[in-house]
């Protein structure tokens, strides 16, 4: 019995990437920082889609978060055939106004854990059939963002890695996929403390979670390299090669300050 291993699971995108799966009969174990939700979440997939679903309360801004993922799946000998990177955050406003730990603990989030997790679990995906590791960056992995500086930077970083891993994996049973989405109805802007100008711009070209995931999900199953949801998005990143640099960071800078 194989499982699908998903970070971020609680809410958002994650959470409708783990409805996306439970739909089509695949087991599952969420990972979040919320005991409730992840209760909650995994009692009605269970009821509603008849799949087990397994759930373990982690930090992933701590040092040893993915060695405790890990640990506990070693401990239960549960195989996993996906792996879903997709927890992360993003602080908005000057670099100066966050501290060096909060920069410290994102950083940890959206890029150490992942590749640590990754790495601790590419020997499990490796033993079976078939396996995938979806990977969830964002449209602003695509160029500088001033006033978003630390997140669009990570986001670059998990693009990067995909690819780069997606290559070295070409000939093996493990495939790598890397989605990059835009504006989504979920809580990143509060708690990323985006301006209400941003939020408000955004919400005009915001993207449904479930619809993300259904992207999301079919991508990596059809071994897609790299993949930015939504026409707009896909522009947004043509416009952004396209253009000076210094033009398009003015115009980000003026959307998010």
């Amino acid at each position: 019995m194989s499982y699908a291993l998903i970070t971020g699971a609680s809410k958002g995108i994650g959470k409708a990437l783990a409805y996306n799966l439970a739909a089509r009969k695949l087991n599952l174990i969420l990972v979040a920082r919320s005991e409730d939700l992840l209760n909650t979440i995994s009692a009605d997939l269970r009821q509603q889609h008849k799949v087990d679903v397994q759930f373990l309360c982690v930090d992933l801004a701590e040092q040893n978060a993915a060695e405790t993922i890990s640990e506990w799946v070693s401990k239960k000998n549960i195989a996993i055939n996906i792996l879903i990177n997709n927890a992360g955050y993003g602080l908005s406003g000057n670099f100066e106004k966050y501290t060096a730990v909060a920069h410290a603990e994102m950083i940890q989030v959206n890029m150490a854990s992942l590749v640590k997790l990754t790495s601790l679990c590419l020997p499990i995906l490796k033993q079976q059939q078939q396996s995938y590791i979806l990977n969830i960056a964002s449209a602003a992995a695509y160029q500088a963002v001033p006033y978003l500086s630390t997140y669009a930077a990570s986001k670059s970083f998990v693009v990067s890695f995909s690819r780069a891993l997606q290559y070295e994996l070409r000939n093996t049973n493990v495939s790598v996929t890397c989605v990059s989405p835009g504006g989504t109805d979920t809580d990143f802007g509060e708690r990323a403390n985006i301006g209400v100008r941003a939020i408000k711009a955004g919400k005009k070209l915001n993207m449904n979670a479930d619809e993300v995931a259904s992207i999301a999900i079919k991508s990596m199953f059809k071994k897609k390299r790299e993949v930015i949801v939504g026409f707009i998005n896909k522009l947004g990143a043509f416009l952004v090669w396209l253009t000076p640099k210094v033009l398009s960071e003015k115009v980000a800078a003026n959307l998010y300050k």
